[in-house]
């Protein structure tokens, strides 16, 4: 005789009726729809958690900056270009050439963050590096590159004796950055792991003044590490995300290749963005 306790049927012996294949399959088919509802959730709470900590070290290396000015009768930081070794850490902001291709014991080498002149400002070495970078150093399995960052190429005393465009103001002083002014004057970027090496980031200021937006180049790319947005870091000491709002910006990422510099970009407009933030015309201006 069957027995029931409450309208539940109890199984003789201990035992208790499993999951029928019906059953089973319900509720994986639950587990996926739950799933695909809430990693997209995740995903882009997690960009925008990284994209926070990015502002975060922009803020923070600015400030290191500025205390270096303050320490040194208003001269900014300098700004080398090229593979720049032991023997400039007293000239240039860091030192160390990065390389995606092959490796290099710059990519992992903490002694050149510290060594250079920002080393003992910015000595929480985490700063250098954007959250959202995962690139590796090739020939060490899993270990990280140091450092995501560049400098304003029209920022610094430099090794070269021009600026990379002629005519074109070199702030060596803060006190020299009237126009565009602090507020407008980006110092730090997050280039591109395919593209960065020395700390010193190029642009192309061709068309900016007078305007001819067809004569736009791309020399050194900007990353987009955040949804197609990349960090900046300003001499006013605040932080920004930039979207990036044309795709020969934003190239395709090829993992262990090089990215390809100097490229032509007319008409682009975050080639016009960086511009007016970069530097100004010395003489005869028209904006």
């Amino acid at each position: 005789m069957n027995d029931f306790f409450f309208g539940k049927r109890s199984f003789p012996c201990g035992k208790r009726r499993g999951f029928t294949l019906i059953e089973l399959l319900v509720v994986i088919a639950i587990i996926a729809i739950l799933a695909g509802l809430l990693l997209p959730a995740l995903a882009k709470a997690k960009t925008k958690a990284q994209g926070i900590m990015c502002l975060s070290n922009g803020k923070q290396m600015t400030l290191a900056w500025l205390l270096f000015i303050d320490d040194n009768n208003d001269t900014v930081p300098g700004n080398y270009d090229g593979g720049t070794g032991v023997a400039n850490t007293n000239k240039t902001w860091v030192i160390g050439w990065l390389d995606n291709q092959n490796y290099t014991p710059d990519n992992t080498n903490t002694f050149y963050l510290r060594a250079a002149q920002l080393g003992r400002y910015a000595t929480a070495l985490g700063i250098y590096k954007d959250p959202a970078d995962r690139s590796l150093s090739k020939g060490k399995k899993g270990e990280p590159r140091v450092r995501s960052i560049s400098m304003n190429g029209y920022v610094g005393e430099l090794s070269r004796s021009t600026p990379y465009t002629p005519g074109y103001y070199q702030f060596t002083k803060y006190s020299q950055m009237l126009s565009p002014g602090p507020s407008k004057t980006w110092v730090f970027l997050d280039e591109r792991e395919d593209g960065i090496n020395d700390g010193w980031f190029a642009v192309d200021m061709g068309g900016y003044d007078p305007t001819t937006p067809k004569s736009y180049t791309i020399v050194d790319y900007p990353a987009s590490y955040h949804n197609r947005a990349g960090g900046f870091s300003f001499a006013d000491g605040h932080s920004e995300i930039k979207k990036w709002q044309d795709g020969r910006t934003t190239p395709s990422l090829k993992f262990g290749q090089l990215l390809p510099l100097g490229a032509a970009s007319p008409n682009n407009p975050d080639v016009a963005w960086m511009q007016e933030r970069t530097s100004s015309k010395v003489r005869n201006p028209t904006r």
